[in-house]
């Protein structure tokens, strides 16, 4: 044990700073106010002595002990490894995560418009969006297996409760992602978009009729998302009411999806997002493909030959864009996920709108849509609206953390 002298009168009990710090701390008798922790490895009293010099902006006699403290490492195997130096720098590292982080943002944004400009390619050639969404969790269900096979990805362990707990929000996932197919098929990929950014508003209603509550500026954060999308939808040259509704449909979908996998997937923490996901869509496939027999099946050699005659005599250029939507739509999927896991839910939130607004200005450009100004400017309110929600969401959350941490 390494004895510290503090000059200065410590007021915060042994209780609240191990709530607070969660590090083992008790308070001697004596009247010296002497503080008693484990010794640090490799360090003496002169290094630690030289280290409350290396800290100067730490004003509190507690933090700088907060900051002498090692943090313990976990090694690839699993056990414990040799806490770092209270003196070592990060700074390789966190510039190492910034730049993993840039990449997977990176890849997140490019996959996503690649997966929008072909994916609409493929739709106005072949016009069955319940078929084509069936592939595209298809081929997300092949990636994902391959994935595990291959023991690229650490396969989770199915058991019945498991697949029990998939069952609903693997539905709303399946309704989200037809009805966003649908309305791409029906209208240009910049008004779908425009409309999902109204997610936030279904997100905030739904909760709100399940019990949670939310303060003024939520409520007000949402006003301009229904504005800007009012006045977008009433200038949109490409309108189309199933492509409305679609959009609007598919926010449902996925807001219900996000509430119901907090309420059945409790126990299942363990598994990791891209796992999760993966699994999410081979159970969307069981619910959609018998679907889209039904409603399209009877159209689809007819249309298929359509495509084919549209596309100049040349398949191979159909099937190309075909697969490359079925792709890029898992990838994309894939990148949010692992991004989700590097940052904050309030970044994530932001970096999710910044994606929605470059993927309507590359469709816009790649189709050349005509845009109006009126439009433009509803469109710009609503993803505006998006960010102030994000804004006024997270600052919510850290309150109410912070509440239960003084309780």
């Amino acid at each position: 044990m390494v004895a510290l002298n503090v000059i200065t009168p410590i007021t915060t009990t042994t209780k609240s700073f191990q709530r607070r710090y969660r590090y083992p701390l008790t308070t001697t008798t004596t009247t010296t106010n002497t503080l008693h922790y484990p010794s640090l490895p490799h360090q003496s009293t002169a290094a630690i002595t030289n280290a409350h010099k290396a800290f100067p902006f730490s004003l509190n006699p507690i933090c700088r002990i907060h900051h002498l403290l090692p943090r313990a490492a976990s090694s690839s195997n699993g056990e414990e490894a040799e806490p770092a130096s209270p003196l070592s720098t990060p700074t390789p590292k966190s510039k190492a995560t910034q730049v993993q982080l840039a990449i997977v943002f990176g890849l997140w944004y490019f996959q996503n418009i690649v997966f929008n400009i072909y994916n609409k390619k493929a739709l106005n050639l072949f016009p069955f969006p319940w078929l084509l969404a069936s592939f595209q969790l298809f081929v997300g269900s092949i990636w994902m297996v391959a994935l595990w096979s291959l023991k690229l990805q650490p396969c989770p362990k199915i058991t019945k409760p498991f697949i029990v707990a998939l069952l609903g929000p693997a539905l709303f996932h399946t309704v989200g992602h037809i009805s966003a197919c649908v309305s791409f098929s029906k209208v240009a990929v910049s008004f779908t978009h425009v409309i999902k950014s109204s997610e936030p508003v279904f997100s905030v209603v739904f909760s709100s009729f399940l019990g949670d509550t939310y303060p003024l500026k939520v409520w007000l954060s949402i006003l301009p998302i229904v504005m800007g999308c009012g006045l977008a939808a009433v200038t949109e040259v490409s309108f189309n009411p199933q492509g409305l509704w679609g959009a609007l449909i598919s926010n449902v979908g996925f807001v219900l999806r996000n509430i119901y996998s907090k309420r059945s997937l409790q126990s299942f923490k363990e598994v990791n997002g891209l796992n999760l996901y993966g699994w999410i869509s081979i159970i969307s496939l069981f619910y959609l493909f018998p679907v889209a027999i039904f409603v399209e099946g009877s159209q689809w050699v007819q249309g298929y030959h359509q495509a084919i005659a549209a596309s100049a005599g040349k398949p191979y250029t159909f099937y190309t864009w075909v697969l490359i939507s079925g792709l890029f739509y898992h990838l994309y999927n894939q990148s949010s996920y692992q991004a989700l896991d590097e940052i904050s839910p309030l970044t994530f939130s932001v970096g999710n709108t910044m994606k929605r607004v470059v993927v309507i200005v590359s469709t816009v450009l790649v189709f050349r849509n005509p845009v109006r100004p009126l439009n433009a400017l509803g469109s710009a309110i609503a993803i505006f609206g998006t960010f102030l929600y994000s804004q006024a969401t997270s600052g919510s959350k850290k309150k109410a953390i912070e509440e239960e941490k003084k309780n």
